[in-house]
Protein backbone atom coordinates (compact mmCIF):
# COMPACT_ATOMS: atom_id res chain seq x y z
CA UNK A 1 0.00 0.00 0.00
CA UNK A 2 1.40 3.29 -1.17
CA UNK A 3 1.63 5.71 1.42
CA UNK A 4 -1.15 8.42 1.51
CA UNK A 5 0.44 12.39 0.46
CA UNK A 6 -0.26 14.86 3.24
CA UNK A 7 -0.73 18.06 1.64
CA UNK A 8 -0.52 21.68 2.76
CA UNK A 9 -1.50 24.93 0.90
CA UNK A 10 1.59 27.65 1.95
CA UNK A 11 0.74 31.02 1.64
CA UNK A 12 1.13 34.49 4.02
CA UNK A 13 -1.50 37.13 4.74
CA UNK A 14 0.85 39.74 2.28
CA UNK A 15 0.94 41.16 -0.97
CA UNK A 16 3.11 38.60 -2.53
CA UNK A 17 4.73 35.72 -0.55
CA UNK A 18 7.47 33.73 -2.13
CA UNK A 19 7.06 34.90 -5.93
CA UNK A 20 7.63 38.50 -5.54
CA UNK A 21 6.33 41.02 -8.75
CA UNK A 22 3.19 38.55 -9.35
CA UNK A 23 0.89 41.33 -7.82
CA UNK A 24 0.91 42.66 -11.59
CA UNK A 25 0.05 39.58 -12.73
CA UNK A 26 -3.19 40.10 -14.12
CA UNK A 27 -4.03 36.31 -12.69
CA UNK A 28 -3.35 37.05 -9.14
CA UNK A 29 -6.05 38.29 -6.42
CA UNK A 30 -3.64 38.29 -3.96
CA UNK A 31 -2.62 41.91 -3.73
CA UNK A 32 -6.17 43.12 -2.82
CA UNK A 33 -7.40 39.84 -1.40
CA UNK A 34 -4.76 39.29 1.78
CA UNK A 35 -6.54 41.74 3.60
CA UNK A 36 -10.10 40.86 2.49
CA UNK A 37 -11.77 38.08 4.69
CA UNK A 38 -13.88 36.67 1.71
CA UNK A 39 -10.75 35.81 -0.20
CA UNK A 40 -9.40 33.68 2.79
CA UNK A 41 -12.47 32.28 3.06
CA UNK A 42 -13.07 31.12 -0.49
CA UNK A 43 -9.30 30.14 -0.28
CA UNK A 44 -10.23 27.84 2.57
CA UNK A 45 -13.21 26.56 0.87
CA UNK A 46 -11.05 25.36 -2.05
CA UNK A 47 -8.76 23.69 -0.38
CA UNK A 48 -11.26 21.78 1.60
CA UNK A 49 -12.80 20.63 -1.34
CA UNK A 50 -9.50 19.30 -2.52
CA UNK A 51 -9.37 17.46 0.97
CA UNK A 52 -6.24 19.38 1.69
CA UNK A 53 -4.77 18.90 5.49
CA UNK A 54 -4.42 22.35 6.19
CA UNK A 55 -3.88 26.12 5.15
CA UNK A 56 -0.28 26.98 6.22
CA UNK A 57 0.29 30.53 6.86
CA UNK A 58 3.76 32.15 7.56
CA UNK A 59 4.09 35.57 9.28
CA UNK A 60 6.93 37.85 9.68
CA UNK A 61 7.67 41.12 11.73
CA UNK A 62 9.79 43.65 10.66
CA UNK A 63 11.06 44.02 7.58
CA UNK A 64 14.21 42.77 5.13
CA UNK A 65 16.47 45.85 5.62
CA UNK A 66 19.70 44.24 4.74
CA UNK A 67 19.72 43.83 1.05
CA UNK A 68 21.68 47.46 0.02
CA UNK A 69 21.74 48.69 3.59
CA UNK A 70 17.95 49.55 4.04
CA UNK A 71 14.41 48.59 3.83
CA UNK A 72 13.45 50.65 0.47
CA UNK A 73 13.94 47.66 -2.11
CA UNK A 74 11.88 45.40 0.46
CA UNK A 75 8.89 48.15 0.72
CA UNK A 76 9.08 49.22 -2.96
CA UNK A 77 8.58 45.87 -4.22
CA UNK A 78 6.11 44.47 -1.75
CA UNK A 79 8.65 42.06 0.15
CA UNK A 80 6.10 40.55 2.39
CA UNK A 81 4.85 44.37 3.32
CA UNK A 82 2.24 45.30 3.85
CA UNK A 83 1.34 42.38 5.79
CA UNK A 84 -1.27 41.23 8.30
CA UNK A 85 -1.67 39.43 11.30
CA UNK A 86 -2.61 35.78 10.09
CA UNK A 87 -4.08 34.36 13.29
CA UNK A 88 -6.95 36.84 13.02
CA UNK A 89 -8.61 34.77 9.91
CA UNK A 90 -8.68 31.87 11.04
CA UNK A 91 -12.10 31.39 13.19
CA UNK A 92 -13.56 33.35 9.62
CA UNK A 93 -12.41 30.52 7.41
CA UNK A 94 -12.83 27.91 10.11
CA UNK A 95 -16.92 28.80 9.93
CA UNK A 96 -16.76 28.57 6.55
CA UNK A 97 -15.20 24.80 6.68
CA UNK A 98 -15.77 21.98 8.55
CA UNK A 99 -12.29 19.90 8.04
CA UNK A 100 -9.51 22.14 6.85
CA UNK A 101 -7.18 22.49 8.96
CA UNK A 102 -5.03 25.66 9.84
CA UNK A 103 -1.37 26.42 10.42
CA UNK A 104 -0.10 29.69 12.27
CA UNK A 105 3.64 31.02 12.60
CA UNK A 106 3.95 32.60 15.89
CA UNK A 107 7.35 33.81 17.39
CA UNK A 108 8.97 32.52 20.74
CA UNK A 109 10.90 35.81 20.36
CA UNK A 110 8.12 38.16 20.41
CA UNK A 111 5.83 36.54 22.39
CA UNK A 112 5.13 35.57 26.17
CA UNK A 113 4.52 32.06 26.25
CA UNK A 114 1.65 32.67 28.65
CA UNK A 115 -0.36 34.66 25.63
CA UNK A 116 0.30 32.10 23.18
CA UNK A 117 -1.06 29.30 25.32
CA UNK A 118 -4.07 31.60 25.90
CA UNK A 119 -4.49 32.53 21.39
CA UNK A 120 -3.95 28.63 20.13
CA UNK A 121 -6.00 27.27 22.61
CA UNK A 122 -8.56 29.98 21.94
CA UNK A 123 -8.27 28.95 18.22
CA UNK A 124 -8.58 25.31 19.19
CA UNK A 125 -11.88 25.92 20.85
CA UNK A 126 -12.79 28.14 17.63
CA UNK A 127 -12.07 25.71 14.90
CA UNK A 128 -12.95 22.26 16.99
CA UNK A 129 -9.36 21.57 17.00
CA UNK A 130 -8.07 22.39 13.58
CA UNK A 131 -5.52 24.56 14.73
CA UNK A 132 -1.24 24.16 14.42
CA UNK A 133 1.41 26.39 15.44
CA UNK A 134 4.38 26.45 13.18
CA UNK A 135 7.05 27.70 16.27
CA UNK A 136 9.82 29.74 14.95
CA UNK A 137 12.39 31.95 16.23
CA UNK A 138 13.10 35.26 14.78
CA UNK A 139 16.04 37.18 13.56
CA UNK A 140 14.97 40.66 11.84
CA UNK A 141 16.86 43.31 13.58
CA UNK A 142 14.67 46.12 12.71
CA UNK A 143 11.49 43.65 14.43
CA UNK A 144 13.52 43.20 17.87
CA UNK A 145 14.05 46.58 17.95
CA UNK A 146 10.12 47.57 17.32
CA UNK A 147 9.42 45.08 20.05
CA UNK A 148 11.72 46.63 22.19
CA UNK A 149 14.45 43.56 22.42
CA UNK A 150 17.99 43.05 22.48
CA UNK A 151 19.67 41.48 19.52
CA UNK A 152 22.06 39.48 22.17
CA UNK A 153 21.35 36.40 21.19
CA UNK A 154 23.01 33.84 19.01
CA UNK A 155 21.36 30.96 17.11
CA UNK A 156 21.61 28.40 19.18
CA UNK A 157 20.56 30.60 22.49
CA UNK A 158 17.03 31.41 20.47
CA UNK A 159 16.87 27.61 20.62
CA UNK A 160 17.80 27.07 24.35
CA UNK A 161 15.17 29.61 25.02
CA UNK A 162 12.58 28.44 22.91
CA UNK A 163 13.02 25.16 24.76
CA UNK A 164 11.62 26.58 27.76
CA UNK A 165 9.27 28.28 26.31
CA UNK A 166 7.97 25.04 25.06
CA UNK A 167 8.30 23.59 28.61
CA UNK A 168 6.22 26.61 29.61
CA UNK A 169 3.44 26.42 26.66
CA UNK A 170 3.42 22.47 27.69
CA UNK A 171 2.40 22.73 31.23
CA UNK A 172 -0.40 25.40 30.71
CA UNK A 173 -2.00 23.35 27.98
CA UNK A 174 -1.62 19.92 29.33
CA UNK A 175 -1.20 19.99 33.16
CA UNK A 176 -3.18 23.54 34.58
CA UNK A 177 -6.45 21.72 33.89
CA UNK A 178 -7.55 18.24 34.89
CA UNK A 179 -10.28 16.50 32.28
CA UNK A 180 -13.53 17.02 34.18
CA UNK A 181 -12.55 20.41 35.77
CA UNK A 182 -15.76 21.93 34.21
CA UNK A 183 -18.42 20.67 36.12
CA UNK A 184 -21.05 23.00 35.30
CA UNK A 185 -23.23 22.31 38.83
CA UNK A 186 -26.53 24.69 38.45
CA UNK A 187 -27.90 23.23 41.94
CA UNK A 188 -24.78 24.43 43.61
CA UNK A 189 -23.73 27.01 41.53
CA UNK A 190 -20.37 25.92 40.49
CA UNK A 191 -19.27 26.06 36.99
CA UNK A 192 -15.75 24.78 37.54
CA UNK A 193 -13.91 22.92 39.92
CA UNK A 194 -11.29 24.67 41.68
CA UNK A 195 -9.39 21.64 43.05
CA UNK A 196 -8.85 20.40 39.42
CA UNK A 197 -7.40 23.72 37.86
CA UNK A 198 -3.55 24.12 39.08
CA UNK A 199 -0.72 26.37 38.88
CA UNK A 200 2.04 25.69 37.02
CA UNK A 201 4.69 27.78 38.84
CA UNK A 202 6.91 27.93 36.34
CA UNK A 203 10.36 28.92 37.39
CA UNK A 204 13.56 29.09 34.70
CA UNK A 205 16.51 31.00 33.22
CA UNK A 206 14.05 32.68 30.89
CA UNK A 207 10.59 32.73 32.23
CA UNK A 208 8.49 33.03 35.11
CA UNK A 209 5.02 32.00 35.14
CA UNK A 210 2.99 31.08 38.26
CA UNK A 211 -0.36 30.07 35.92
CA UNK A 212 -3.16 28.33 35.86
CA UNK A 213 -3.54 28.67 32.31
CA UNK A 214 -6.61 30.64 31.26
CA UNK A 215 -8.11 28.66 29.20
CA UNK A 216 -10.30 24.99 29.43
CA UNK A 217 -8.71 22.31 27.37
CA UNK A 218 -9.60 22.68 23.99
CA UNK A 219 -10.32 19.66 21.93
CA UNK A 220 -6.45 18.85 21.14
CA UNK A 221 -5.17 20.66 23.83
CA UNK A 222 -1.74 21.69 22.54
CA UNK A 223 -2.11 22.33 18.96
CA UNK A 224 -0.20 20.29 16.18
CA UNK A 225 3.16 21.24 16.98
CA UNK A 226 5.09 22.34 13.54
CA UNK A 227 8.44 23.40 13.08
CA UNK A 228 10.87 24.59 10.40
CA UNK A 229 14.44 24.82 11.90
CA UNK A 230 16.94 22.75 9.92
CA UNK A 231 19.89 23.50 11.38
CA UNK A 232 22.01 21.45 13.53
CA UNK A 233 19.83 22.55 16.59
CA UNK A 234 16.67 23.39 14.79
CA UNK A 235 16.90 19.39 13.98
CA UNK A 236 17.25 18.78 17.50
CA UNK A 237 14.42 21.13 18.75
CA UNK A 238 12.57 20.11 16.16
CA UNK A 239 12.95 15.96 16.91
CA UNK A 240 11.86 16.64 20.26
CA UNK A 241 9.17 19.01 20.13
CA UNK A 242 7.32 18.13 16.56
CA UNK A 243 4.85 16.81 14.74
CA UNK A 244 5.24 17.97 11.54
CA UNK A 245 8.35 19.25 9.61
CA UNK A 246 8.34 21.92 7.30
CA UNK A 247 11.51 21.72 4.99
CA UNK A 248 12.77 22.87 1.74
CA UNK A 249 15.55 20.45 0.32
CA UNK A 250 16.40 21.85 -2.63
CA UNK A 251 16.32 18.32 -4.85
CA UNK A 252 15.49 14.55 -3.87
CA UNK A 253 19.42 13.54 -3.62
CA UNK A 254 19.79 16.07 -0.32
CA UNK A 255 15.97 15.44 0.92
CA UNK A 256 17.01 11.74 1.10
CA UNK A 257 19.76 11.85 4.39
CA UNK A 258 18.42 14.70 5.75
CA UNK A 259 15.19 13.33 6.05
CA UNK A 260 16.72 9.60 7.52
CA UNK A 261 18.46 12.45 9.96
CA UNK A 262 15.27 14.12 11.51
CA UNK A 263 13.59 10.11 11.88
CA UNK A 264 16.76 9.44 13.34
CA UNK A 265 16.70 12.54 15.52
CA UNK A 266 13.08 11.59 16.82
CA UNK A 267 14.15 7.98 17.95
CA UNK A 268 17.22 9.35 19.70
CA UNK A 269 14.82 11.87 21.56
CA UNK A 270 12.32 8.61 22.92
CA UNK A 271 10.13 9.29 20.05
CA UNK A 272 8.99 6.80 17.06
CA UNK A 273 10.61 7.98 13.41
CA UNK A 274 6.94 7.88 11.90
CA UNK A 275 5.93 10.29 15.02
CA UNK A 276 7.26 13.27 12.78
CA UNK A 277 5.01 14.21 9.27
CA UNK A 278 8.05 15.62 7.25
CA UNK A 279 6.51 18.38 5.06
CA UNK A 280 8.44 19.75 2.02
CA UNK A 281 8.00 22.83 0.29
CA UNK A 282 7.31 22.81 -3.75
CA UNK A 283 6.80 25.24 -5.93
CA UNK A 284 3.99 24.86 -8.31
CA UNK A 285 2.60 25.48 -12.08
CA UNK A 286 0.27 23.50 -13.86
CA UNK A 287 -1.92 23.68 -16.65
CA UNK A 288 -3.64 20.92 -19.24
CA UNK A 289 -0.49 20.56 -20.84
CA UNK A 290 3.31 20.36 -20.46
CA UNK A 291 3.15 22.97 -23.18
CA UNK A 292 1.14 25.16 -21.25
CA UNK A 293 2.60 25.18 -18.25
CA UNK A 294 5.71 26.22 -19.63
CA UNK A 295 3.56 29.43 -21.11
CA UNK A 296 2.47 30.11 -18.02
CA UNK A 297 5.82 29.94 -16.21
CA UNK A 298 7.22 32.21 -18.72
CA UNK A 299 4.38 34.59 -17.82
CA UNK A 300 5.00 34.28 -14.35
CA UNK A 301 8.66 35.36 -15.18
CA UNK A 302 7.58 38.43 -17.20
CA UNK A 303 6.01 39.88 -13.85
CA UNK A 304 8.95 38.93 -11.39
CA UNK A 305 11.30 41.18 -9.23
CA UNK A 306 14.46 39.78 -9.13
CA UNK A 307 15.41 42.76 -6.71
CA UNK A 308 13.00 41.46 -4.13
CA UNK A 309 13.94 38.24 -4.20
CA UNK A 310 17.55 39.38 -3.46
CA UNK A 311 15.95 41.13 -0.73
CA UNK A 312 14.65 38.52 0.95
CA UNK A 313 17.51 35.90 0.59
CA UNK A 314 19.44 38.91 2.09
CA UNK A 315 17.13 39.56 5.23
CA UNK A 316 17.43 35.46 5.65
CA UNK A 317 21.07 35.43 5.54
CA UNK A 318 21.58 38.39 7.08
CA UNK A 319 24.18 39.44 4.52
CA UNK A 320 23.52 42.46 1.73
CA UNK A 321 23.99 40.43 -1.31
CA UNK A 322 24.65 43.64 -3.13
CA UNK A 323 27.46 44.43 -0.92
CA UNK A 324 29.17 41.58 -1.48
CA UNK A 325 32.85 41.82 -3.32
CA UNK A 326 32.75 39.90 -6.52
CA UNK A 327 33.86 36.47 -6.10
CA UNK A 328 32.89 35.62 -2.76
CA UNK A 329 31.39 32.01 -1.43
CA UNK A 330 28.04 32.87 0.29
CA UNK A 331 28.96 29.67 2.53
CA UNK A 332 32.21 31.78 3.51
CA UNK A 333 30.21 34.77 4.81
CA UNK A 334 29.27 34.90 9.19
CA UNK A 335 25.61 33.65 8.97
CA UNK A 336 23.40 34.40 11.95
CA UNK A 337 20.14 33.88 10.50
CA UNK A 338 18.77 30.97 8.79
CA UNK A 339 21.84 28.64 8.95
CA UNK A 340 20.48 25.83 6.38
CA UNK A 341 20.72 28.22 3.58
CA UNK A 342 24.32 28.51 3.89
CA UNK A 343 24.99 25.95 1.31
CA UNK A 344 22.04 26.16 -0.62
CA UNK A 345 22.89 27.21 -3.93
CA UNK A 346 25.94 24.70 -3.77
CA UNK A 347 23.23 22.10 -3.12
CA UNK A 348 21.22 23.21 -5.80
CA UNK A 349 23.96 23.08 -8.61
CA UNK A 350 27.93 22.76 -7.57
CA UNK A 351 29.18 23.57 -11.08
CA UNK A 352 26.79 26.82 -11.29
CA UNK A 353 28.56 30.52 -11.50
CA UNK A 354 25.79 31.71 -8.86
CA UNK A 355 26.11 35.04 -9.27
CA UNK A 356 23.61 37.55 -7.80
CA UNK A 357 21.85 37.72 -11.53
CA UNK A 358 21.74 33.85 -11.62
CA UNK A 359 20.58 33.53 -7.64
CA UNK A 360 17.40 36.45 -8.58
CA UNK A 361 16.71 34.15 -11.63
CA UNK A 362 16.27 31.19 -9.18
CA UNK A 363 14.33 32.56 -6.41
CA UNK A 364 11.83 34.99 -8.93
CA UNK A 365 9.02 32.63 -8.75
CA UNK A 366 9.03 30.49 -5.95
CA UNK A 367 12.14 31.72 -4.05
CA UNK A 368 14.18 28.67 -2.65
CA UNK A 369 11.32 26.05 -3.28
CA UNK A 370 11.83 23.05 -5.93
CA UNK A 371 9.79 24.21 -8.77
CA UNK A 372 7.20 21.84 -10.38
CA UNK A 373 5.93 22.96 -13.81
CA UNK A 374 4.00 20.36 -16.58
CA UNK A 375 0.67 18.61 -16.33
CA UNK A 376 -1.20 17.07 -13.79
CA UNK A 377 0.56 14.29 -14.65
CA UNK A 378 3.89 15.56 -14.49
CA UNK A 379 3.13 17.33 -11.29
CA UNK A 380 1.72 14.03 -9.93
CA UNK A 381 4.82 11.98 -11.07
CA UNK A 382 7.44 14.43 -9.81
CA UNK A 383 4.72 14.10 -6.11
CA UNK A 384 5.22 10.52 -6.54
CA UNK A 385 9.22 10.67 -6.58
CA UNK A 386 10.20 13.02 -3.93
CA UNK A 387 7.96 10.55 -1.56
CA UNK A 388 9.01 7.28 -3.09
CA UNK A 389 12.73 8.40 -2.96
CA UNK A 390 13.00 10.53 0.16
CA UNK A 391 10.80 9.32 2.69
CA UNK A 392 9.15 12.74 2.84
CA UNK A 393 5.11 13.16 3.86
CA UNK A 394 4.02 14.94 1.75
CA UNK A 395 3.94 18.84 0.63
CA UNK A 396 3.59 22.25 1.52
CA UNK A 397 3.00 23.52 -1.57
CA UNK A 398 3.31 27.19 -3.11
CA UNK A 399 1.00 28.45 -6.12
CA UNK A 400 3.11 31.13 -8.03
CA UNK A 401 -0.19 32.92 -8.59
CA UNK A 402 -2.43 32.95 -5.94
CA UNK A 403 -5.22 32.05 -5.72
CA UNK A 404 -4.94 30.66 -8.98
CA UNK A 405 -2.42 28.69 -8.43
CA UNK A 406 -4.11 26.67 -5.43
CA UNK A 407 -7.56 26.09 -7.61
CA UNK A 408 -5.69 24.99 -10.56
CA UNK A 409 -3.84 22.41 -8.16
CA UNK A 410 -7.61 21.12 -6.75
CA UNK A 411 -9.43 21.15 -9.40
CA UNK A 412 -5.93 19.26 -11.82
CA UNK A 413 -3.42 17.79 -9.79
CA UNK A 414 -5.99 16.51 -6.88
CA UNK A 415 -7.97 13.76 -8.96
CA UNK A 416 -4.70 12.60 -10.84
CA UNK A 417 -3.21 12.13 -7.15
CA UNK A 418 -6.93 10.47 -5.33
CA UNK A 419 -6.77 8.28 -9.21
CA UNK A 420 -3.14 7.12 -8.17
CA UNK A 421 -4.84 6.22 -4.67
CA UNK A 422 -1.95 9.41 -2.97
CA UNK A 423 -4.66 12.29 -1.61
CA UNK A 424 -7.29 11.21 0.26
CA UNK A 425 -11.08 11.70 -0.80
CA UNK A 426 -12.81 12.39 2.83
CA UNK A 427 -11.17 13.36 5.96
CA UNK A 428 -10.89 10.74 8.59
CA UNK A 429 -11.68 12.60 11.54
CA UNK A 430 -12.35 15.53 13.06
CA UNK A 431 -9.08 17.08 14.08
CA UNK A 432 -5.96 18.37 12.71
CA UNK A 433 -4.07 16.03 14.51
CA UNK A 434 -6.39 13.12 13.25
CA UNK A 435 -6.06 14.16 9.98
CA UNK A 436 -2.39 13.86 10.16
CA UNK A 437 -2.24 10.57 12.30
CA UNK A 438 -5.63 8.69 12.08
CA UNK A 439 -9.24 9.10 13.38
CA UNK A 440 -9.19 9.20 17.44
CA UNK A 441 -5.48 10.51 17.87
CA UNK A 442 -6.32 13.92 18.63
CA UNK A 443 -4.02 14.49 21.51
CA UNK A 444 -0.66 14.47 21.76
CA UNK A 445 1.52 11.10 22.78
CA UNK A 446 2.23 9.81 26.03
CA UNK A 447 5.55 9.71 24.65
CA UNK A 448 5.73 13.38 23.59
CA UNK A 449 8.21 15.87 25.46
CA UNK A 450 5.59 17.48 26.83
CA UNK A 451 4.99 14.51 29.62
CA UNK A 452 8.27 14.02 30.32
CA UNK A 453 8.08 15.38 33.83
CA UNK A 454 4.87 15.24 35.22
CA UNK A 455 3.48 18.25 37.89
CA UNK A 456 2.67 16.99 41.92
CA UNK A 457 -1.37 16.44 40.99
CA UNK A 458 -0.43 14.29 38.31
CA UNK A 459 2.38 11.72 39.68
CA UNK A 460 0.73 8.22 40.62
CA UNK A 461 -2.65 9.29 38.85
CA UNK A 462 -3.14 6.47 35.57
Amino acid sequence: MVKPMKMNAFAQCCVDHHSHGQWRNPAARSQDGYRNVHYWTELAQTLERGCFDALFLADVHGTYSVYKGSADTAIEQAVQIPGNDPTLIVSAMAAATRNLGFACTYSTTYFPPYHTAKLFSTLDHLTDGRVAWNVVTSYLKDALDNFGLEDNLTHDERYDRADEYMDVVYKLWEHSWEDGAIVRDAARGIYTDPARVHRIDHEGPWFKVPGPHMCEPSPQRTPVIYQAGASGRGVQFGAKHAEGIFCVYPNIDSARPNVAELRAAAVAAGREANDLKIIQGVAVIVAPTDEEARVKEKTCRSYASREAALALFSGWAGIDLAGLPSGTRLEDCEWNAIQSLKHLFRRIDPDRDWTLDAIGEFMEIGSVFPKIIGSPATVADELERWMDETDVDGFNVHAVVQPAGFTDFVDMVVPELQRRGRMRAAYEGTTLRENYFGAGRKRLKPTHAAFKALPPWKVGVG
